[in-house]
């Protein structure tokens, strides 16, 4: 599990193996990962865009950005929380992942909360 606080915006982030969707044999391993994120401060926050680090057992980084979060740009009002699932394919069996969301509040303040290192395998987070 992760759990990074930046900018007053709380990111938690839970993975899990997924069996029934990997193949070793096609070099397919699949994750699902749970993100809550939770407005902890005092404005109103809307999230704009994605950006993940995800790194294979072998090192390799693919950089995946884009707008928003499964279709949506929630807007987190002060003590809201939005959560959300989706997956990870790795063409190995452990890997991890980490990233940012960039969010605009007040007057069109745009900044980055942290998304921290999550392990994709095994159940220990990676440093």
């Amino acid at each position: 599990m992760s759990d990074v606080t930046t900018e007053q915006i709380r990111v938690q982030v839970e993975s899990r193996f997924l069996p029934e969707h990997s193949s070793e044999t096609r070099s397919l391993w699949v994750y699902t990962y749970t993100v809550t994120i939770t407005n902890i401060g005092y404005q109103s926050s809307q999230l704009l865009r994605r950006h993940w680090y995800i790194t294979d057992g072998w090192g390799k980084v693919q950089e995946v950005e884009g707008e928003g979060v499964i279709g949506e740009q929630p807007v987190l009002h002060p003590g809201e929380s939005h959560t959300y699932s989706s997956f990870c394919p790795l063409s190995t069996p452990t890997g991890s992942m980490h990233g940012y969301y960039t969010f605009v509040r007040g007057a069109g303040e745009e900044f980055q909360a942290e998304v921290g290192l999550f392990a994709l395998g095994g159940n220990t987070l990676l440093n």
